[in-house]
């Protein structure tokens, strides 16, 4: 097979589900966007879409880079310490260069392409399973998160915060941020990176036997995985205005489902970043609901965890539909 052909190793679509795979994002984004405006009367005003845009932009920026590494059939369980360690880095790096903006921001990005790369040496590289290594990874990243900053505190210059908050051109910054994360997805499509990717994913022995950089190609995906965890450490800066070495615990397990509620088969190649994105804003609508609704405390994760599988059933009624009318 000639190297520039990649479609042989990339598998067919077999349901509506992995031909459309963000169809049911879509469908359950609406639904709970209908319930959130009937439960919230200011839902659909400008200012409480900016409101969600803002809280639900971290995890979606943790989601596109989980999206990579589940692209190519692997996992990255160090995501939320990933995001964790470059929050406090940055904090920690402005607060000792006298309020260093731009120092801080460009030492979190390169603290959070280390962590991913050093994921993709142990992975790709070293041949560690996947699901171990990002553990123990994500294990060191969270210590050296503590041991840069015990405890939460620091402070940032209220420029920052501003102009997170803030708005360019009309735009709101967040908006602008999600926009740049969109193109930056989309620019990876046309690459032959990203088509490699989805062969590997898509059977990655053949992809080997055909002469594809299969470890290479992992590789990047994790420092994919770890760039996108730094945007979102770098947004809870922006959103907080200090330093947690906690703040992206629940970050790791919320971005896998993220990604399989847009579609994404966690046996890799089927799937995209713009489901993902979706993905991330369903889990937040989904909390509003819970909110908004005054669910008692003691059934919140049930409710939360019952829509959750209802959302995922829904996936695999549309795939077993789809096989048996064929």
């Amino acid at each position: 097979m000639p190297r520039s052909d990649l479609s042989g190793l990339v598998r067919k679509p077999s349901s509506l589900r992995h031909r459309h795979p963000v169809a049911l994002a879509v469908l359950v984004f609406v639904v709970l966007a209908a319930i959130n405006a009937a439960l919230q009367r200011r839902f659909l005003t400008v200012d409480v879409a900016v409101s969600n845009l803002g809280a639900f932009l971290p995890l979606a920026l943790a989601a596109i880079g989980q999206t990579y590494v589940i692209l190519g059939a692997d996992i990255d369980l160090s995501n939320g310490a990933i995001v964790s360690l470059v929050n406090v880095v940055a904090v920690a790096v402005i607060e000792s260069r006298g309020g260093a903006i731009a120092m801080g921001l460009i030492a979190g990005l390169a603290a959070g392409l280390v962590a991913g790369a050093l994921n993709g040496l142990f992975v790709a590289y070293l041949r560690y399973q996947p699901i171990v290594a990002t553990f123990a990874t994500g294990v060191v990243f969270s210590g050296l998160a503590l041991w840069i900053l015990p405890q939460a505190g620091g402070q940032v210059p209220p420029d920052l915060a501003m102009a997170y908050a803030g708005s360019f051109l009309s735009v709101p910054t967040v908006a602008w941020i999600l926009a740049g994360a969109g193109i930056m997805a989309a620019l990876i499509v046309h690459l032959r990176f990203y088509r490699m990717l989805r062969a590997v994913g898509g059977n990655r022995e053949a992809a080997f036997q055909t002469g594809l950089p299969v470890a290479r190609t992992r590789m990047i995906a994790y420092a994919l995985s770890g760039f996108f965890a730094a945007l979102s450490g770098l947004a809870l800066v922006g959103e907080t205005a200090s330093g947690d070495p906690l703040i992206g615990a629940g970050t790791t397990l919320s971005s896998i489902t993220a990604v399989v509620l847009g579609g994404t088969a966690l046996s890799g190649c089927v799937g995209g970043v713009l489901g993902s994105v979706l993905g991330a804003y369903i889990l937040g609508l989904i909390n509003n609901v819970i909110f908004f609704a005054h669910v008692p405390f003691a059934w919140q994760g049930l409710i939360q965890g019952a829509i959750i599988l209802a959302a995922l059933s829904g996936g695999v009624v549309m795939a077993r539909g789809s096989r048996e009318w064929r």
